[in-house]
């Protein structure tokens, strides 16, 4: 028997029994639909995590300082010299100091600012672009000055576009605005335009120490990431004798892991979505099974008429197949009309730009699994369907 013979007996008998082949086809639907909305999903957060850790710069290294007591320490100077002697590796290097410091402006006080002290060349590592007036400078650090450079959503909430030469107080100081950053996220409140950099000198008398813990260096190339964490590394290790004494991490080995992370979550949900495509065959082996008794009679004449086993083993394998496929592909337009809807919900709701974006992949391969799942389940009704006795289905009432 021709395929396209084959397969018109088979939608036949499919939409004779629309609700019932339906039913069948749930359970594929439903877990074709769910492996591709949370691969989908798994890519809006590997794409959501990627990009904000790049905002940070994946050119950066980060280093902490834990230290081992008073007797042993680096200074920013030290620190400063690591640099200037690697100049095959960094660009640049920048103190960071962290302040825990309240900003206001009069009688309005923003929670969520965050106040940093910073080096002169934190600008050009972290490729902000100024849209007024001057980032933080190296006299600024040389003479702890009360000036400071400010994010753009600063501007806009307190100064209404207008914050040169401005002041902001910060723990019960006053500091000098001489530069704006242009806007860089979405400027809203917590954001990376809702910071103000000082100088680190100046950060750290605000917070009262003359140790700073933290810096950022910035390689000319990301390749050569390994060979310039193991420069840190070494110069550090001969200070303190400890690898407990310090921390250097790269963005992207963060994003790294932070990836792989993501991508475990993902393969575990999707194989536990994975269940209902299961569910789904055993529905299907158990509607064909249905099937072939109800259609015995028929079977029996089709091989009275000469119609050989494998014929109708064929018949009934490419119904099951075809229940199966068209089951897959309305999972596929399930799914992708979920991951639409989960994106906008996400927006509105948590107010993050994370789109749901199925992979080809996931899509070829959910349907590929579903379609061969119904062949698999329909085997064993198929094979019981071409293996009746002929006279034994004529006689079935």
């Amino acid at each position: 028997m021709k395929f396209s013979r084959t397969l018109r007996l088979a939608l036949k008998s499919i939409v004779t029994s629309k609700g019932r082949s339906f039913l069948t086809m749930l359970g594929i639907i439903i877990g074709v639909a769910a492996v591709i909305l949370i691969v989908g999903f798994g890519n809006g957060m590997e794409g959501y995590v990627t990009d904000s850790f790049k905002s940070m710069g994946t050119n950066l290294l980060n280093v902490n300082i834990t230290g081992r007591g008073s007797t042993r320490s680096v200074s920013v100077d030290d620190m400063y010299l690591i640099s200037d002697e690697n100049i095959d590796l960094f660009s640049a290097m920048s103190p960071m100091v962290t302040v825990d410091a309240t900003v206001k402006l009069g009688t309005t006080e923003l929670d969520e600012t965050t106040v940093m002290g910073v080096g002169e060349d934190y600008i050009n590592m972290k490729m902000y672009e100024l849209s007024n007036g001057r980032f933080i400078a190296y006299a600024d650090n040389l003479s702890r000055s009360k000036v400071c450079t400010v994010g753009s959503y600063i501007e806009d909430e307190l100064f209404s576009g207008d914050a040169i030469g401005q002041t902001l107080k910060i723990n019960g100081n006053y500091f000098e605005i001489v530069g704006v950053l242009e806007e860089s996220a979405d400027n809203t409140e917590g954001s990376s335009d809702d910071y103000v950099y000082l100088p680190y000198t100046t950060a750290a008398k605000l917070l009262g120490t003359a140790d700073i813990s933290t810096y950022s260096y910035a390689m000319l190339n990301e390749e050569q990431s390994e060979e310039s964490i193991d420069v840190l590394e070494g110069v550090l290790y001969k200070v303190f004798s400890s690898e407990d004494a310090y921390r250097v991490n790269s963005i992207s080995e963060i994003i790294d892991t932070m990836t792989s992370m993501i991508n475990i979550v993902v393969i575990v949900l999707s194989i536990i979505a994975s269940i209902s495509l299961l569910v789904g065959g055993v529905g299907i082996m158990n509607i064909m099974l249905v099937s072939v008794s109800e259609r015995t009679r028929e079977i029996g004449i089709r091989k009275a008429l000469g119609a050989k086993r494998k014929d109708i083993l064929f018949q009934f394998v490419i119904e099951a197949g075809t229940i199966s496929a068209i089951g897959g592909f309305i999972g596929i337009l399930t799914g992708y009309a979920l991951s639409s809807v989960a994106t906008i919900v996400m927006s509105m709701m948590m107010s993050v730009d994370i789109k749901v974006s199925p992979s080809l992949w996931s899509v070829a391969l959910a349907f590929g699994v579903s379609a061969g799942i119904g062949i698999l389940f329909g085997f064993l009704p198929a094979r019981r369907a071409a293996y009746l006795n002929p006279i034994d289905a004529l006689r079935y009432e």
